[in-house]
């Protein structure tokens, strides 16, 4: 029997898996949300404590951007009004990756933004820390709209990102594809980061050292690069 928006509803459950598997979320949550026309479709609630991210397209919610429930198994996720509330405020944006990827989640844990010091991060700038706010109520939602203010560039070209502090990552993407390469390539980024600290003197910040660093290089080629 068909399913509505199967295609969009087996991505979702790939995708899940892939960043289970690759520590980009784990078994105390994260979400992921798709648009489609006039649905969205998102994973349900105990994605990853239940089901450890094993779901089936029947699993993956089709609702409406209200939130109610037109076809899927199980209920909603209790952080799903972030997700609609992004998706209703960008409408350029198809999809809102969420996830506590191990390496960013020590940012989070900390309430330290992260600078970008790799090239494959430098066009989503410092990634900010949203104030805290509890991951069902609506003020996680107000705190993020107002971090992803000014951020419709990035958003519309590519994608967007904030951290949730003591909670996860937050990425507004074109796409679901996008949505995950971001997640993955700012995991990395907090992973260098962190590991750099066996490099410079224990008293320098070395996400400073080495944003400076790679901005100065980037711009370098920029300045002997013809158009």
């Amino acid at each position: 029997m068909a399913i509505l928006h199967e295609e969009t509803r087996v991505r979702i459950t790939e995708i899940g898996k892939l960043m289970f598997d690759r520590f980009l979320t784990d078994t105390a949550g994260g979400n992921i949300s798709v648009r489609v026309g006039d649905h969205i479709c998102i994973t349900p609630r105990y994605a990853g404590s239940k089901f450890q991210w094993r779901l089936r397209p029947e699993q993956v919610l089709v609702t409406d951007y209200e939130g109610n429930v037109i076809e899927g198994e199980g209920q909603i996720s209790r952080e799903a009004k972030v997700h609609y509330a992004l998706l209703k405020a960008y409408p350029d944006s198809g999809s809102v990756v969420h996830g506590h990827a191990q390496n960013v989640l020590v940012f989070c844990a900390a309430n330290m933004p992260m600078p970008p010091v790799l090239e494959a991060t430098q066009k989503f700038g410092v990634i900010k820390v949203s104030k805290y706010s509890t991951a069902h109520s609506g003020g996680l939602a107000k705190n993020l709209l107002a971090d992803f203010a000014g951020q419709d560039d990035r958003i519309k070209a590519s994608a967007a990102a904030v951290m949730a502090v003591y909670h996860g990552l937050f990425v507004l993407a074109r796409d679901i594809e996008t949505g995950f390469d971001v997640t993955e390539r700012l995991d990395r980024n907090a992973r260098v980061i962190l590991q750099a600290h066996n490099l410079v003197p224990a008293n320098v910040d070395p996400g400073a050292v080495m944003s400076k660093a790679c901005a100065a290089v980037i711009a370098e080629f920029k300045a002997n690069t013809p158009d």
